[in-house]
This record gives structure tokens, C-alpha cells and sequence, in this order.
């Protein structure tokens, strides 16, 4: 595989899922850097990718268990632009999982060097009524294993477990 595919390429691997994505003239300013707030849209895309590499799509939490996730809280730390026509990669891992909520970190590089950090708590509501709820059983499992697969002893580098209690 050459440099731009595996840039490209969508994979989880060792409890880390990595989108690679391009930028594109519509994602800059006139200055050819990334708007700031097209970070976010990399990682919403890095997010539903890397719930589709776990078995556990989006479409499928809202269709069969009529739940959704929705942004409860977000920490951007812009350290450096991207700009037009770079590789860049988004990845995710799992900080901890709870009965409704999910705690993420997405960094987003350029080869070796870290352009944003994203510290993220997605809170699954149910669709209708948009109230807290549940996340799925195979969707909490899913997650739970991820975040195993990347932190040795099942706790982050801050010390929270990977399963806080129901």
C-alpha cells in the first residue's frame, strides 16, 4: 500500500481507531488553513467510522434501539493548522464508558505532529424524547472492549476505570 492509502485508510487496530482524511480547498480560508470549526466535523466522521469498525453503527443504534448519541461536552485544544491539501489522521479512543455516556479523546495529526486534541462525553438519549438513556448492551460491549484493547490495567493515564458503574 502506498503513503496516501494508508494515510486514507479507515482501521482499528490496539484499541485506537485512525481515519485519515485530505484537505480540501472547501475546508480552508482564504489563508489556506482549516477552519476551526471543520476539526469538529473531522472527528464527528472519525466517531461514526470508528462505531461502524466496532459492528455497532449508528444507523443501527437509532433504528433498532432508537437511541442517538449527542455531544454533552467538548475540549478543543488547537496546537497547530492544518492546511490545504494535507494528510491528515483523526484518532479515537475510548477514556471510559458509563450506562449513558461515553467519555472520548480524538487527536487529529499530521504525520507525527498533534494539530488539535478533542476531549469529548457523548450522552445516548433516546430519540424521541431526547432523555438520558441506556446505551445498547452489544454497543456498551463493543466500546468497553476498545477501550480495554488501548489502556493496559483498564485504566486511563488519569486513572478513571474503563466501566464506570451502573
Amino acid at each position: 500500500m502506498n503513503d496516501v492509502a494508508n494515510m486514507l485508510e479507515n482501521a482499528l487496530r490496539g484499541g485506537e481507531h485512525r481515519l485519515g482524511v485530505r484537505i480540501y480547498f472547501e475546508d480552508t480560508d482564504a489563508g489556506g488553513i482549516v477552519y476551526h470549526a471543520n476539526y469538529l466535523r473531522y472527528a464527528e466522521r472519525a466517531r461514526s467510522e470508528a462505531l461502524r469498525s466496532l459492528g455497532v453503527p449508528h444507523a443501527e443504534m437509532v433504528d433498532v434501539h432508537d437511541r442517538m448519541f449527542v455531544v454533552h461536552r467538548a475540549e478543543i485544544d488547537y496546537e497547530r493548522p492544518a492546511r490545504l491539501d494535507d494528510l491528515i489522521t483523526v484518532a479515537t479512543r475510548v477514556r471510559q464508558v458509563a450506562a449513558a455516556r461515553v467519555a472520548l479523546d480524538q487527536t487529529i495529526r499530521r504525520d507525527a505532529i498533534t494539530l488539535v486534541r478533542i476531549r469529548l462525553q457523548l450522552a445516548c438519549v433516546d430519540r424521541a424524547s431526547g432523555r438520558a438513556a441506556r446505551l445498547p448492551a452489544e454497543m456498551r460491549a463493543a466500546l468497553v472492549r476498545m477501550h480495554d484493547d488501548a489502556v493496559a490495567g483498564g485504566k486511563t493515564e488519569d486513572g478513571l476505570a474503563a466501566v464506570e458503574g451502573d
